[in-house]
């Protein structure tokens, strides 16, 4: 099935002459990383291409390094009925923010994704749940595509691998295969692992001092697997970056005493977008779904109202049962 799905992905896109590639809200590596390893390679064609997302309105200062052509575009340049749109990471199309309502006048919508929540929303679609990351999908179709791997590619490809699979700590022989293969077409992962996961500002330290000195931790919760969690308030975010917030949680993981991590981070007064992570035993996925988000077994999300002790005790209650992870 994945194989004929990206012959058709492959026969749509080298038949069109102008793509819009959209990431989802937020962009992280892997989403914004997939869309532009795919808008650089139809670039190199001839093809026009550009690549948004929104919210935010400017590209994570992390992420900035991977966009070596000068693709990605305002939202508000993304054209009102694109010829052809693709979707990089997005499971539903409310994903896509303030761009969801250019699914309805496009001509064509292409979903590449690797969310088993995914809603399949397009009118193709590559999606593979059991991927490792986005980009691996779109290296397969590069790789249909013909297009040659070139040093600016892998870089926006590796980006999504290495972070997708928390360092290469749930990765397969296939994924370093990749890497591999990444890293022989030029990409220095020292110098990117760097740009990606290790540059923080000064103001990300007493931010992160505040944040885990609230953070508390239930050894029964979980079904006694334990559970550990914080909030972040707007006043926290001052002069921080999005994705130095996002890092709260993978350093709140490393708790030994508890199998599952949430961070919610205050998106307003009484709004919260919630992260929840699990280290192998609990499918965090439902504990989000039933919230109404959605996101991987081991790594989920959801928003949710109230305060922060009201949206903790949410949660703490759908995990009273939590769901076994079950692999296939």
């Amino acid at each position: 099935m994945l194989t004929a799905d990206l012959h058709a992905a492959a026969a749509l896109l080298g038949n069109a002459t102008d793509v819009t590639l959209l990431a989802h809200v937020n962009p992280d590596a892997d989403a914004l990383g997939s869309a532009l390893a795919l808008a650089g390679a139809l670039h190199r064609t001839g093809t026009t291409v550009r690549v948004s997302f929104g919210p935010p309105a400017a590209v994570p200062h992390s992420l900035r390094s991977l966009d070596t052509l000068g693709l990605v575009v305002p939202a508000s340049e993304v054209p009102e009925a694109p010829e052809l749109l693709v979707a990089l990471d997005v499971a539903s199309e409310d994903r896509l923010g303030w761009l969801a309502n250019r699914v309805a006048t496009s001509g064509d919508v292409l979903v590449i994704d690797h969310h088993a929540s995914n809603t399949r929303f397009g009118t193709h679609h590559v999606v593979d749940e059991h991927a490792e990351a986005t980009t691996v999908l779109v290296l397969k179709l590069l790789d249909e595509l013909a297009a040659p791997l070139d040093a600016d590619i892998a870089r926006c490809l590796y980006a999504g691998l290495v972070t997708d699979t928390s360092s290469f700590r749930r990765a397969t022989p296939a994924t370093h295969a990749m890497a591999m293969r990444l890293i022989e077409a030029g990409v220095d992962p020292d110098d990117l692992g760097r740009r990606l996961l290790d540059t923080h500002s000064f103001a990300w330290l007493p931010m992160l001092a505040r944040v885990l000195a609230r953070a508390r931790l239930e050894p029964d919760a979980a079904g006694g697997r334990g559970l550990v969690y914080t909030s972040v308030t707007q006043g926290d975010m001052t002069g921080i970056r999005p994705e130095e917030v996002e890092s709260v949680v993978d350093i709140l993981r490393t708790t030994v005493e508890a199998e599952v991590t949430l961070v919610i981070k205050e998106a307003a007064p009484g709004e919260w977008n919630g992260s929840l992570r699990a280290k192998s035993a609990v499918d965090v996925r439902a504990v989000a779904v039933g919230l109404g988000g959605g996101g991987h077994r081991l790594a989920a999300g959801f928003s949710a109202s109230g305060t922060a002790a009201e949206v903790t005790a949410r949660v703490r209650d759908m995990l009273r049962n939590p769901v076994p992870l079950v692999t296939s």
